[in-house]
């Protein structure tokens, strides 16, 4: 990195005018059934890490629809915040190859950086080693992309083995595979954990965590213990930051997030703390350099 910036690998956005979010309709998350925009992420995103402001991110879908992703990379065009998108597309289907081609080649495709499913919500324990799911998985690795994991605690023998059987695509385990913060159960998770770090290929997000522990009473000792097994298993050149705003406001938002960042890192040499707010992200998803202040206010006046 040229500059000391901060690199957001894991948000969100959308607008309910455009698209639907069939899955905010559940009571739980209320509060966040609204429209959210690239300039409600650069008002909220206020607190430094490390004296770091932001600088660039990376939108994640939300709905199973190609349609989402092609939204999200046209918007690259016209916001210079969002530098990669981690986008949607029907693995099982035989027209895998010919639907990522049209996307890479389609406005705002050159963004594209890796594809991502909702694991989390499947019930077949063996979803990622299907045959299926296997043959789009290597149209996506032929392509340059990379892929996001999205699995419950629980689901992580599934990123195991998928580490195991595709060795050269990159993968990147979301939301640090959801460990159970709020009863405080994670020996099953760390000793999964501990055997997914062993592929290289594989790194990890250190993102939604805040929702994975008690919403309205978590503190920073809650997140500790989670944090330590990740810096430890993964290192800090192979863990990013990620806000998973907005839903990251169910449980505090993106500043106090950020506010418990910043004490984590304390005592961190200034390389591993460079590596964790950007340049694990950077190297991952072919971000582009960084020249300049890290700051997004000259990147968008």
């Amino acid at each position: 990195m040229n500059a000391p910036v901060l690199v957001d690998a894991h948000h969100h956005l959308w607008d309910l005018a455009h698209r639907p979010q069939p899955w905010l309709d559940d009571p739980d998350v209320a509060t966040i059934r609204r429209t959210f925009t690239p300039e409600d992420l650069r008002a909220t995103a206020a607190h430094p890490i490390a004296g770091r402001r932001l600088h660039g991110t990376v939108v994640v879908q939300c709905v199973a629809e190609v349609a989402e992703t092609e939204d999200l990379l046209a918007l690259t065009e016209r916001e210079p915040l969002i530098q990669a998108v981690v986008g949607w597309a029907d693995l099982t289907s035989p027209e895998i190859g010919e639907v990522l081609d049209q996307l890479l080649a389609g406005p705002g495709g050159g963004h594209l950086r890796s594809l991502r499913h909702l694991v989390q919500g499947e019930t077949d324990p063996n979803w990622l080693q299907r045959p299926d799911v296997e043959r789009g998985l290597r149209a996506a690795r032929d392509r340059g992309l990379r892929y996001d994991v999205l699995v419950r605690a629980h689901q992580l023998d599934q990123a195991i083995r998928l580490a195991e059987r595709f060795p050269d695509l990159p993968q990147v385990l979301d939301h640090a595979g959801k460990p159970d913060i709020a009863r405080q159960d994670i020996a099953d998770w760390e000793r999964r954990m501990r055997q997914l770090a062993t592929h290289p290929q594989v790194v990890c997000k250190v993102s939604g965590l805040i929702t994975e522990a008690d919403h309205s009473r978590w503190t920073t000792a809650d997140i500790r213990p989670v944090w330590d097994v990740l810096a430890s298993g993964f290192g800090p050149q192979r863990l990013m930051f990620g806000s998973d705003w907005p839903v990251a406001n169910l449980a505090g938002g993106w500043n106090r997030w950020a506010v418990t960042v910043d004490e984590l890192l304390t005592g961190w040499s200034e390389s591993d703390i460079d590596a964790l707010l950007a340049g694990t992200a950077t190297a991952f998803y072919g971000l582009a350099p960084v020249a300049g202040e890290g700051d997004t206010t000259a990147r968008t006046s």
